[in-house]
C-alpha cells in the first residue's frame, strides 16, 4: 500500500510516517519510481510506534526497543531503561495528579465564593469544600 492510504489506515498523517521513516522506525519498500510502499502488517507497526511515542518513550529509545520487541527478547540494559522509564511516568502521573488537587480547589473556592478566605497558596487545604465538577 502507499503511504497516503497507510496514513489513512493507521488514522496518522502522512508527514508522521515520513517522520517514522527518518528516525528509523519504519521502513517502507521504494517502487523503481522512489514511491514508499509498506506492507499491511505496517498498520500495526504504526500502532505500535504511537503507542511506545504516548507512553512518553523517545524515538531512540523506540528504535532500539522495536528490534527487541520483534525478537521478543528486551535483554537486561533494555529492560533497566524501560524500568527507568516506567519509574518517570509514575513520577510524572503524581505531579498531574498534584495539579489536579490544585485546579480542584480553585474551582471549590470559585463556586463557592465567601465560603473561604483565599488560601495563601494553593498548597493549603480547604475545609469541607468539594469541586462542583465529577471526574
Amino acid at each position: 500500500m502507499r503511504i497516503g492510504e497507510l496514513a489513512a489506515r493507521a488514522g496518522v498523517s502522512t508527514r508522521a510516517l515520513r517522520y517514522y521513516e527518518e528516525q528509523g522506525l519504519l521502513r517502507p519498500h521504494r517502487t523503481p519510481s522512489g514511491q514508499r510502499t509498506y506492507d499491511p502488517s505496517a498498520v500495526d507497526r504504526v500502532a505500535l510506534i504511537q503507542q511506545l511515542f504516548t507512553a512518553g518513550l523517545g524515538s531512540r529509545l523506540i528504535t532500539t526497543l522495536l528490534p527487541a520487541i520483534d525478537a521478543k527478547d528486551l535483554g537486561p540494559e533494555l529492560l533497566r531503561r524501560l524500568v527507568v522509564e516506567r519509574a518517570r511516568i509514575e513520577e510524572k502521573v503524581g505531579e498531574l495528579q498534584e495539579a489536579g488537587r490544585r485546579l480542584d480547589l480553585l474551582i471549590a473556592l470559585a463556586t463557592n465564593p465567601g465560603a473561604h478566605a483565599c488560601p495563601a497558596s494553593l498548597g493549603e487545604e480547604l475545609p469541607n469544600t468539594r469541586p462542583a465538577h465529577t471526574h
